[in-house]
């Protein structure tokens, strides 16, 4: 469809909006695909023009450009009408080899907290206060299997995380992470210095991971796993072609450090 001289389409107009907030992020697409629950090749439509984005991908690309939404969620809403969002591209199956893994994020799931309360009301027959509303950014997207793949900064579940277990190197530190709201857990590194890194979680057969190249600065944590405790669960990371591994025997005592 032509529009008309000095005019730009909304829909190239998001484009070029979001290729400015990409760049203002400093990732790759492959990194874009390991902090948000969308493929390498999903981005690169998206960044291209080839495909529509869906608003959540829209809004995890804002907060990692630490830039306000409002404006490009307006671009996207006026480059045409809402879609029903698509789970990102996943790879079929499970696989249970160990170090080196990746798996991509799953799609995120949003939690209608409201009908919650609202359903409760209806059951009990009596009138109750309204709650206090939490801010969307501290909300949780998801719990339990619904966490599965996706990571903790992404769906909120760092905001009460707990380090439960945790091994130093010189070049680099590994904590096990869980959060108690979200019933998960996953591994977390933190580098010295710019060097690729892998970094795992295993909850006996279940292991997931993601790997971060040099320059990604702030890749630091696994995909999460659900559980219904941090006991038993390992941590790993590969750095520099050593691996280091914490964790919680499943009759051991819990560690607790943040």
């Amino acid at each position: 469809m032509r529009h008309p001289q000095g005019s730009t389409a909304p829909d190239e107009s998001l484009v070029v909006t979001l290729r400015e907030l990409k760049d203002r992020t400093g990732l790759s697409l492959a990194a874009l695909a390991a902090r948000t629950p969308y493929s390498k090749s999903a981005w690169h439509r998206y960044l291209s023009g080839g495909k529509r984005p869906p608003r959540p991908a829209v809004e995890d690309l804002c907060r990692l450009a630490d830039a306000d939404a409002t404006a490009v969620l307006a671009l996207w809403e006026a480059a045409g009408e809402p879609a029903v969002p698509v789970p990102p591209e996943e790879s079929p199956g499970r696989r249970s080899s160990w170090l080196p893994l990746w798996v991509p994020v799953s799609v995120l799931a949003l939690f209608g907290a409201a009908t919650a309360v609202a359903a409760a009301v209806a059951m009990s027959g009596r009138p109750a206060s309204a709650p206090v509303a939490q801010p969307l950014s501290e909300v949780p997207r998801c719990h339990g299997a619904s966490c599965q793949g996706q990571l903790p900064d992404a769906s909120v579940c760092a905001r009460d995380a707990q380090t439960r277990s945790r091994v130093a190197d010189r070049a680099y530190a590994v904590r096990l992470r869980y959060s108690p709201s979200c019933g998960t857990a996953w591994s977390e590194v933190r580098v010295r210095g710019r060097l690729a890194r892998e970094v795992s979680v295993r909850a006996g057969d279940d292991i997931l991971s993601a790997s971060y190249p040099a320059d990604d600065v702030t890749g630091v944590n696994s995909p999460m796993l659900p559980v219904d405790s941090p006991r038993g669960v390992e941590a790993c990371a590969e750095v520099g072609g050593k691996v280091a591994c914490t964790g919680l025997d499943a009759d051991g005592p819990p560690v607790s450090e943040r």
